[in-house]
């Protein structure tokens, strides 16, 4: 490690000067170029006595990879609103910002970038994914985690959410829950053909016991049109018999379900109960009110911010694997903290912070 007296001399400032500032010494008033220069040096020269806050604080070039497919619906409400306040949160970071639309391009650029934070489900393969941790080996997934011992990822804890609105739905006197959601991909060390949500559903269902034979619907985009087209499949299909209730796998859906059993002349919620997922602005002028969980957009985006801003100023590297599966650097599942209290009928899902280099999942629910 670096001494004192070696930073001193790269940087051209006084041994004191450069105590102060790497002590935060809240006397000391020093301009701001004299302290990034300061910082960024011990930064590079491996000084570990930094407190973590102003390590954070460093200015960095990062890129945003936009991996969200347009759908010119609802769906991109969510991504434009996510865009905006992940770009507000680093640069609170100091951190200059640069939108990618394409992981090649993001790759032939990465020269220029510290890091980046990726958005949007789009799959990357996995030569893709290698190519990009080699030029870039400090990244942040939002929504998905395609690569977990690559990068690091945020994501909202939507297997707990599932569980939480089954639960809810039981505690009501429902028995025969339905499901409509879209086509996904769980992505990670083992890739698989189906949505978290769907799976998550299908999952739970198993082990509470709940006959779902022919209740789930999950095909095609989450789009408001496969919500209707799926919403009159269910009806047609259970004319005689209707669920309970049925979970919607995000608001864009929940409204052309909505709209799908109005024009059936289902009645909601006195015929069939609907609860949703995301809680988008849409869910407030909906009718009949629709029952959504919160995904904080603004939470993910900090928490990938913050992610990011550690994993660079600390330089943190994947630790190697062990054959003990118990000393693998596999993150270990934790049950998140739920926030039980509801505003207009809207619960919060749950976040998960994995990184990639330690043995840990963290949970937290704002």
């Amino acid at each position: 490690m670096a001494t004192i007296r070696e930073m001193a001399k790269r940087v051209g400032f006084s041994q004191a000067t450069v105590s102060r500032v790497l002590k935060d010494d809240p006397t000391f008033s020093v301009k701001d170029s004299t302290r990034e220069k300061i910082l960024n040096a011990s930064l590079e020269m491996g000084y570990k006595n930094v407190p973590q806050y102003q390590r954070i604080t460093i200015p960095q070039d990062v890129a945003i990879l936009d991996n969200a497919v347009p759908d010119e619906g609802l769906q991109d409400a969510y991504f434009d609103e996510l865009r905006e306040v992940l770009v507000k949160h680093a640069e609170e970071q100091l951190m200059n910002v640069t939108m990618q639309e394409d992981v090649d391009s993001l790759i032939a650029n990465a020269d220029k970038y510290a890091g980046f934070i990726s958005i949007g489900p789009s799959p990357l393969d996995r030569k893709t994914l290698h190519r990009l941790h080699k030029k870039l080996p400090h990244g942040v997934f939002i929504d998905i985690n395609p690569a977990p011992a690559l990068f690091d990822s945020v994501q909202p804890d939507l297997e707990q959410t599932i569980l939480d609105a089954i639960d809810a739905l039981m505690a009501s006197g429902c028995s025969r829950i339905g499901f409509i959601g879209g086509l996904g991909n769980i992505m990670g060390e083992h890739e698989y053909p189906e949505d978290v949500r769907t799976f998550a559903f299908r999952n739970w269902a198993l082990r509470l016991g709940l006959d779902v034979q022919e209740l789930v619907y999950a095909d095609s985009p989450f789009t408001v049109e496969n919500g209707r087209l799926q919403g009159r499949q269910l009806v047609q299909d259970h004319a005689d018999d209707l669920p309970d209730a049925v979970i919607v796998a995000a608001d864009p859906l929940a409204v052309g379900v909505l709209q799908a059993f109005a024009t059936e002349n289902v009645m909601v919620p006195r015929d069939i109960k609907v609860i949703s997922i995301n809680n988008q602005e849409i869910a407030k002028y909906t009718s009949p009110a629709l029952s959504s969980y919160d995904i904080s957009q603004d939470e993910l985006a900090k928490a990938a911010v913050l992610m990011l801003a550690e994993a660079l100023t600390s330089n943190r590297k994947i630790q190697p694997a062990y054959a003990n599966l118990h000393q693998s650097r596999r993150p270990r599942q934790l049950h998140p903290t739920r926030l039980k209290t509801k505003t207009r009928d809207t619960a919060r899902t749950g976040i998960l912070l994995r990184s990639r280099s330690c043995n840990y999942v963290s949970a937290i629910a704002p």
